[in-house]
Order: C-alpha cells, then sequence, then structure tokens
C-alpha cells in the first residue's frame, strides 16, 4: 500500500474522521464561496449549524455542472465557487469545453498536492513500483488529467509521454525502451492490439506487463478486460476521476475486484437513485450515481456534486487489505438511453457483444433513431465483425437474443465489416448522436 494507515484504517472510523473534516469545510464555504452563501441560503440553510453533520447531508441541494457554469461572469470566469483568492491559486486546468466555453479547475498548493496524493493512492493500488517505466498516451496537460503526470513522478516512476494520435511512435517507445507500464483508454489498449495483430508485432511478449487504464468506462468489463490482457500478456487494472473533484479517486488493486475508493479524508461519496435522487446505502451490489463532496478543498470546493457516473458498489473485504468500498463503473447516466422503460448504457451492450469474440471485433455504434433519450425499439446496433469474418444472420440473431435476454430491450442488430468504424487514441464514442441531438 501507497499509504497503509489511511489505506486499511476501518471504514467506520474513517466516517467519524470525515464528519469533523466535512463541518470544517462547511463552515470554510458559508465564509469564502458566494455561491453556496446563496446555494444553501436558498434551501433554507443559513450556517455551518443548520447544515449540521455528515449525517444530515441528504437534506442539502445537489450541485450540478450547470449550476457551477451559470455562477460564472467576466469578471469570474471560474464562478461563484471560488473560495480563494487567484494570488493563493498555483495550477489551473480546463475542459475541453466541446459543450461551449471551456470551464477553468483551480487549484491551491494545498489541493495540488491533495490531489497528487490521491492518485498517488490509485496507481500504487495496481502495483506499479518505483523505478518502472511507464509510457503515457494522454495529452492531459491542460486538462486535470495532467495531475496523474504529477502522480507518477511521485510514485518514482520512469515515465516517458508519448501523447495521443502517433500509434507507431508509441509501438517504437514500447519495442526500444522496454516500459512495464502502459496507461491508455481501454479503447486504444483494444486498438493497439488490432493495430500490433495486423503487422504482426508481437506484443503479448513484450515489456509490458501492467496496463493502467482510465478515461471511459469498459476496463472493468469481463470480456473487453480479457481480450486486452489476452493480447497483451498483461493485466489490466482501471482508475476513475472527476475533474470538479478530483482525478483518478477510484484505483483498483492487483485483485481486479473494483476500484478502492483512494479520496478519503479529501472527498466524501454518497450513492443516490439517479431519477429520484434518493439516497442509495452503501451497501454490497447497490447501485446508484456517484455523488461527491469536498473534505478539504480551498480553491473551488463543491457539495453534493452529481456526477452522472452510474456504478455498482461492492463492501465485501478484499485480500489486498484496503478498506474502502469499491466500484465498478457501469456507464454515465448523461449517455443512458431508455427503451420502453428499459436504461441501456452502451458499455453494457458493448459488454454482451464482447461475448461473442472472436466472431466480432469488440466496436459497435449504437445508432438512435431521435435525438430523444426515449427510443422507440428496435434500438439499431451496428456490430463490427472480425477480421476475415463474413456477414452470417445467425450470429446476428444470437446477438439480438442475447441482448434481449441479459438487458431485456429489443435491438436491430447490423453486422458490419471489419475496420469500418472509427477507432481512436482516446475516449471511444459508442453512441453515434442523430443531426440535432
Amino acid at each position: 500500500m501507497h499509504d497503509p494507515d489511511v489505506e486499511a484504517r476501518p471504514w467506520a472510523e474513517q466516517s467519524q474522521i470525515d464528519d469533523a473534516a466535512y463541518r470544517t469545510q462547511v463552515a470554510y464555504l458559508f465564509e469564502n464561496s458566494p455561491f453556496y452563501r446563496k446555494h444553501l441560503g436558498d434551501a433554507g440553510f443559513h450556517s455551518a449549524a443548520d447544515v449540521g453533520g455528515l449525517s444530515d447531508i441528504a437534506a442539502l441541494p445537489f450541485t450540478t455542472k450547470d449550476d457551477l457554469r451559470q455562477s460564472r461572469t467576466e469578471d469570474n470566469a471560474i464562478g461563484g465557487h471560488l473560495a480563494a483568492p487567484l494570488d493563493d491559486i498555483q495550477r489551473i486546468y480546463s475542459t475541453s469545453g466541446t459543450t461551449g466555453t471551456p470551464s477553468y479547475i483551480p487549484l491551491t498548493k494545498q489541493d495540488l498536492a491533495n490531489w497528487v496524493a490521491i492518485s498517488s493512492i490509485s496507481y500504487a493500488a495496481s502495483g506499479v513500483r518505483a523505478g518502472h517505466r511507464l509510457v503515457s498516451t494522454y495529452n492531459a496537460g491542460p486538462f486535470v488529467a495532467g495531475v496523474t503526470l504529477d502522480a507518477f513522478a511521485a510514485l518514482g516512476l520512469c515515465h516517458i509521454p508519448v501523447g495521443a494520435g502517433n500509434t507507431e511512435r508509441l509501438m517504437s517507445a514500447v519495442q526500444l525502451l522496454n516500459p512495464d507500464v502502459l496507461a491508455c483508454t481501454p479503447s486504444y489498449a483494444l486498438h493497439l492490439a488490432e493495430w500490433a495483430d495486423a503487422r504482426n508485432v508481437d506484443i503479448r511478449n513484450s515489456s509490458v506487463k501492467r496496463i493502467l487504464v482510465a478515461g471511459e468506462p469498459g476496463g472493468g468489463e469481463p470480456a473487453l478486460r480479457a481480450r486486452i490482457e489476452d493480447a497483451w500478456g498483461a493485466r489490466v487494472t482501471e482508475a476513475m476521476g472527476i475533474g470538479d473533484i478530483s482525478v483518478s479517486l477510484w484505483g483498483e488493486c492487483e485483485r481486479q475486484s473494483g476500484m478502492h475508493f483512494s479520496g478519503r479524508g479529501l472527498v466524501h461519496f454518497e450513492l443516490v437513485d439517479p431519477e429520484t435522487g434518493a439516497p442509495v446505502p452503501i451497501e454490497d451490489g447497490a447501485t446508484g450515481e456517484l455523488v461527491y463532496t469536498h473534505l478539504a478543498h480551498q480553491s473551488a470546493p463543491v457539495l453534493r456534486f452529481r456526477s452522472r457516473d452510474h456504478v455498482v458498489i461492492h463492501t465485501g473485504p478484499c485480500d489486498c487489505g484496503r478498506t474502502a468500498p469499491r466500484v465498478r463503473c457501469i456507464g454515465r447516466t448523461d449517455d443512458m438511453l431508455i427503451v420502453r422503460g428499459v436504461n441501456v448504457f452502451p458499455t453494457a451492450v458493448r459488454e454482451v457483444v464482447n461475448e461473442f469474440a472472436p466472431a466480432v471485433s469488440g466496436v459497435i455504434s449504437i445508432q438512435p433513431t431521435s435525438a430523444d433519450v426515449k427510443q422507440q425499439p428496435p434500438l439499431p446496433i451496428k456490430v463490427e465483425l472480425a477480421a476475415e469474418q463474413e456477414p452470417d444472420d445467425g450470429l446476428a440473431d444470437r446477438i439480438r437474443q442475447r441482448i434481449r435476454d441479459k438487458l431485456v430491450f429489443t435491438s436491430a442488430i447490423d453486422l458490419v465489416p471489419h475496420g469500418s468504424l472509427p477507432r481512436t487514441d482516446y475516449k471511444s464514442k459508442l453512441v453515434e448522436k442523430t443531426k440535432g441531438g
């Protein structure tokens, strides 16, 4: 463990520690955050005493990404939740801005140190050690994922940053520099396997023995993980975070039984019903949307922030000795489609399709017939065949029936030739939006 005193602490004891930190953080919000003075005041909470402790947190209003966006002004591009003087900010990250003006995420010196500590715990859990050579594919510099690069240095890794968009350069680094670890998205790890197979490059016997995947759901899908591990002869573990809270908040250990929570003492998480917002008890097998609250953040702390990440919780003991709950990400609620009342997560569809390997490549494209979340059956899905695999109506029927049996919705399967669906060196696009969608 990177920090055994923290990672092996009894979870009930952690809750008591977090309650004290939470009360201090709420007092800080009332004193320093214009956004939260109004946000909480509008809900009837006018002081830290009104708010109380963590046992009462479900009574407070949620915070959404749109709430933060709407609080931005020409004079405050970060937003009304900025709670520290700009002179105290050491780093400012941004989002990609694909849906409009980028959001800016500031960090004080202490905030940055906390984020690096969280990421270090997550990645150390995967088994990486000081002296390991790690090659990464993230163009993370401007974005919050850049903190992972600080964590790699803090762990004593020899970091070989290649960046996105140059597969040949990456594979040359693998062949010539003999890295122990590859860091990328699960989609890209699978694409690299296909690239290598097409060129008779033996990656199964390369120096890479660990693959750290993050950036999108999928690294925990059994079929996808098995394909990546078989192609590379390496162990796959995944990590997950969220920009407004912290990167790599969850990190999987070598037991591969879900991502352990790595933000203990710094972040509090809840589980809620994504439709009603009602609390969901943290119990083994529970599912819901993760909601986060900072416990020791200075720059732009948030309270009950809706992540839109839909997860299943595991609370049983892990052989590694870490005591924090673990999660597996099912998908994002804002990527979800609804087919006659059935919630459909694109990653769940991909997982079912991957059961039919090696007849399929594992690449899919869901084709909604309207821009609405609600879709009329059958839901069209393009499924890419494996190399040199001929279309087979029987295969399409079996995939359609398996989706019906396991995910309880009706689909229309269109088998398409290998290589006809796009690949990516970052996040895969599983849903093809309709025009205007």
